[in-house]
């Protein structure tokens, strides 16, 4: 099984370190499964963190347990960057979606398509930061933006690239027709970034619960060292009720 994970900082420096935090998170839970874990594409923070970060995740039912974790997720700390020790609450997104098949037609036309070459910032191998290997993608109509940058070809990075923004489109179209049913319902459904699904409070108590299940835990430590299962298995069991 082959997805995509998607980490999004909301706001400033204490985001972007929050948006890494979850990204380390998700690589130790992926580490203790025996889950291969690529990082696509990288954006750093401007002091420290991460801007936004793509990945894939390699392993038998990936998506099925990573797709609990889509949704905005809230941290509550005592800031380490703040010279007077305040409280401080940072949200980040996170989009997790799996491989679309080459079958299913979503009609991506060329001209539509806004394709730029660059250096590639991250980490890596020896095409780092020395050719235009890395490929930033934009889907005019809708304003998706994807992009692709790690130590291999152009070629490849644009192929990685355009499964992304197929995911992307996909996800974007169901989003469309749930409103749309929604509406014709008179239904209210919030499918915004500013719904939380889970809170990790560090003071003054240490608290993590998932706000759709109601699971908490109270190891923290635990939570964020990849030990994210039983909220999985719970929002399972929400969902199949």
């Amino acid at each position: 099984m082959l997805l995509f994970q998607y980490i999004l900082e909301l706001g400033g420096t204490e985001s972007q370190d929050w948006a890494e935090m979850l990204q380390k998170m998700y690589q130790k839970w992926a580490q203790k499964n025996d889950y291969d874990v690529e990082i696509l594409d990288y954006q750093v923070g401007e002091e420290a963190g991460i801007k936004s970060v793509s990945f894939l995740v390699r392993g038998l039912n990936a998506y099925g347990y990573l797709k609990s974790e889509s949704g905005v997720h809230r941290l509550v700390r005592i800031s380490p960057f703040d010279s007077n020790s305040r409280r401080h609450t940072s949200f980040a997104a996170v989009e997790v979606m799996p491989e679309i098949s080459d079958d299913i037609n979503l009609n991506i036309r060329s001209e539509d398509l806004e394709i730029d070459t660059f250096r590639a910032s991250g980490a890596g191998g020896q095409h780092i930061n020395k050719t235009e290997s890395a490929i930033r993608i934009k889907h005019i109509p809708t304003g998706i933006v994807v992009g692709c940058q790690t130590e291999r070809s152009q070629i490849q990075n644009r192929e990685y690239a355009m499964k992304m923004l197929r995911a992307k489109l996909f996800d974007y179209e169901r989003k469309k027709q749930e409103e749309e049913k929604a509406r014709i319902k008179g239904e209210s459904l919030d499918i915004a970034w500013g719904s939380q699904i889970r809170s990790y409070v560090f003071c003054p108590y240490t608290l993590v619960k998932d706000h759709r299940t109601g699971f908490e835990v109270g190891n923290i430590e635990a939570v964020m060292d990849g030990k994210i299962d039983d909220f999985m298995y719970e929002y399972l069991r929400y969902i199949s009720k």
